[in-house]
């Protein structure tokens, strides 16, 4: 797992500064194309977990795996709690955000740089459909089987934010001291993700849960329009999901400890 980990960041690495460094400094391509390049590079959890498939997962075959991966319950209301969590979360910290500097929540959002049918397209082909299989479907069993819930949440999300490190240096607009709560809020927040995933995909275990609860994260930010306190407020959201999460797993054991006594 660890040789998984340190490949797919070397991977990320060098595609983004490779390809998208190349392509953005040496060819000057159009905004257009350097978002599917990105969105190529999201892939590279993936690509790195079926290029070397059979180190990673001895004994057992590309079709298993993504019938394990996908073959838990799915529960209608499940799936649609964890999404409502998850743009619920964006969305009291844009009304925070509103009330704290005394604008409209209206004022934080904006049409985005392409039309809707391009931004959902662009949303659900990078980080949903490219790192899950990865980070949820690969990482995220390896860590339950060994870790408690909580440390297990707390790794995975260190793993997933640190490999977006690259994107904090070359793909960020802030710059100097708001990089410290830009890079502790990503750190947080994906930590948050985490924790909600392993939530819902305990009860379930199927990889719908990760690919929709990272796509109604990623979706809105095609259309945010926010400054560095976005983030602080954000993170302190997370930060709440984190620990609300954590009670709801708690009295839920209570719960069933009870009912078996």
């Amino acid at each position: 797992m660890k040789r998984y980990v340190i490949t797919a960041y070397l991977v990320f690495w060098f595609m983004v500064l490779g390809i998208c460094g190349t392509a953005s400094m040496v060819f000057h391509c159009p905004p257009v194309v350097m978002r599917i390049l990105s969105n190529v590079c999201a892939w590279s959890p993936t690509i790195v977990l079926l290029a070397g498939f059979r180190r990673f997962c001895p004994g057992t075959t590309v079709g298993q795996f993504y019938r394990k991966a996908f073959g838990g319950s799915i529960s209608v209301f499940s799936l649609a709690a964890g999404a409502l969590l998850t743009i619920g979360a964006t969305l009291v910290s844009v009304l925070a955000l509103s009330l704290l500097q005394g604008k409209p929540f209206t004022a934080y959002w904006e049409a985005g740089a392409y039309p809707f049918w391009a931004s959902f397209l662009f949303s659900i082909t990078t980080g949903p459909t490219g790192e899950e299989s990865g980070w949820r479907g690969y990482v995220r069993p390896y860590l339950n089987s060994t870790y408690t819930f909580f440390k297990a949440s707390v790794l995975q999300g260190l793993i997933w934010a640190f490999w977006h490190a690259v994107l904090w240096f070359v793909d960020s607009d802030f710059m100097g001291l708001e990089m410290i709560p830009y890079v502790l809020s990503n750190v947080v927040v994906m930590t948050g993700l985490c924790f909600v995933m392993n939530y819902f995909m305990e009860k379930h275990d199927n990889l719908v849960y990760g690919i929709v609860i990272h796509f109604c994260f990623n979706f809105l930010y095609c259309f945010l329009a926010v400054d560095i306190w976005f983030y602080v407020i954000l993170s302190v959201v997370y930060a709440a999901v984190i620990a609300g999460i954590c009670c709801l797993r708690h009295c839920s054991r209570k719960n069933e400890e009870t009912q078996v006594q």
